[in-house]
């Protein structure tokens, strides 16, 4: 029986935060099993900004490390890093042959970056190509992502289409466009859990703003964090009640916490039952319930680098054998030799 396949990637920021794992790797976890995934450490979307050689490598094998130690299994999966399967860079100049440049200027994400730097790269601008290759290449049916990444995925499914119409306009099939053509046009595979917020309150979680929580971290530096982190303004004193929606607090004990304990927060908070201390320190148990043993696995796979390397050198072998056969077919459409 023929499974869908989806893709999806990480950038190598090193550890992975909560952020990471509530937003993205945690469902990743269960789809792992439902249907063909492959899940890519996305190093050389990395590089459109400076870096240390060094520290790239380190935190490119630290998020490998992170996100087997999150449930990712390289058995069910095909987990690997970008620049081990050449094919992907390959693809995407072919794509940029049939992207408009006027489309690249008009993505959110360059119109954002490029205002803060005096200089631009042209990588930068073809960010979303070599995304768009990232997932054809693999020719995914579905891309997990969060509703405000959706609109990311619409330039890849642009360039399936122009790319479709022009070199294999006999494949494509006028009673159900959206199946037609040799390269399938990816559709957004929802992740049911909600943008998460920083510490902060203010915007989401995001290592450069420093509001995170590392998935790997001890107790007691989660706590140094946890105790001043934002709650509902309105709640001034400790006898003010409060309104748990409102308050990150209480949507990370959504994430993290058993139901019958969000319930008792959300009554505690409207009540004034508890302060905000009390209810951060109840988050802090069940945090610790489900990170303990992600933390474990993580200090068993960081003492045996070898196996690390010999599975992401699998995983590179199982996406190349892919990625291959995809590249050939699409340079033989296309008259290349």
């Amino acid at each position: 029986m023929h499974r869908s396949r989806i893709f999806s990637g990480i950038q190598p920021s090193g550890e992975l935060h909560i952020g990471n794992y509530l937003g993205a790797v945690k469902n990743w976890v269960a789809l792992q099993t439902q249907y063909e995934s492959f899940f890519c450490i996305v190093d050389y979307h990395a590089i459109t900004v400076p870096y240390e050689p060094a520290d790239l490598r380190r935190r490119t094998r630290d998020m490998a490390g992170s996100l087997i130690a999150a449930g990712i299994d390289p058995a069910a999966c095909t987990m690997f890093v970008q620049s081990a399967v050449p094919e992907h860079t390959e693809l995407a100049w072919i794509f940029n042959t049939v992207t408009p440049l006027g489309e690249l200027e008009r993505q959110t994400q360059f119109k954002e970056k490029s205002s803060r730097q005096e200089s631009i790269s042209a990588g930068l601008l073809n960010y979303p190509v070599l995304q768009a290759a990232d997932i054809l290449l693999y020719k995914a049916d579905m891309v997990p992502v969060g509703e405000d990444q959706v609109q990311h995925l619409e330039l890849s499914r642009e360039i399936a289409r122009r790319w479709n119409a022009r070199f294999a306009p006999h494949l494509s099939d006028a009673s159900n466009p959206e199946a037609s053509g040799f390269f399938p046009e990816p559709k957004p595979l929802l992740t049911p859990t909600r943008r998460i917020m920083g510490l902060d309150g203010q915007a989401k979680m995001s290592k450069s703003l420093g509001n995170t929580v590392g998935l790997l971290e001890d107790p007691k530096e989660i706590w140094e964090k946890l105790r001043p982190a934002v709650t509902d303004p309105a709640r001034v004193r400790r006898t003010d009640p409060g309104t748990p929606e409102v308050c990150n607090i209480y949507h990370l004990h959504k994430a993290f916490s058993p139901p019958e304990t969000v319930e008792h927060v959300a009554v505690q908070c409207r009540t004034a039952g508890w302060g905000c201390i009390d209810c951060k320190k109840v988050l802090l148990d069940s945090m610790e319930s489900e990170l303990a043993p992600i933390r474990e696995r993580a200090a068993e796979i960081r003492a045996n680098p070898s196996t690390l390397d010999e599975t992401l050198a699998a995983g590179a072998e199982r996406a190349r054998s892919v990625a291959r056969e995809t590249l050939r077919e699409t340079k033989e459409l296309m008259g290349l030799q």
